[in-house]
């Protein structure tokens, strides 16, 4: 379905540009330059790839993507990492189980 879109916009854009001629053309052309050369369209253009990049950074990172474009893993195992103490080093491992949370509503 997608390629008969395509095939029938593309053909309309022919059609359409064929009935234009070469005026509208050169005149559509004339317009992309200057706008191409614009120093605020280009400082617009700019600040867009920045926003691009730190959203794209962004989504990297809560992916866990590194900078490489590969998964990071912490362990090297391929397992879950283990969760960060507040002192910065690894807790380690325990097979107890949780206690059962606080709902006795005190402060």
């Amino acid at each position: 379905m997608a390629k008969l879109s395509f095939l029938v916009g593309f053909g309309a854009g022919y059609v359409l540009g064929a009935k234009a001629g070469t005026e509208r053309y050169e005149q559509i052309r004339r317009a992309w330059e200057q706008a191409k050369d614009n120093p605020q369209l280009q400082g617009l253009a700019g600040m867009a790839q920045a926003r691009a990049d730190g959203v794209l950074n962004s989504a990297k990172a809560r992916v866990g993507l590194g900078s490489s474009g590969h998964r990071s893993t912490t362990s090297g195992t391929g397992s879950v990492p283990r969760a960060r103490a507040a002192s910065g080093t690894t807790a380690p491992a325990s097979n107890s189980p949780l206690p059962p949370p606080d709902t006795s509503g005190g402060v």
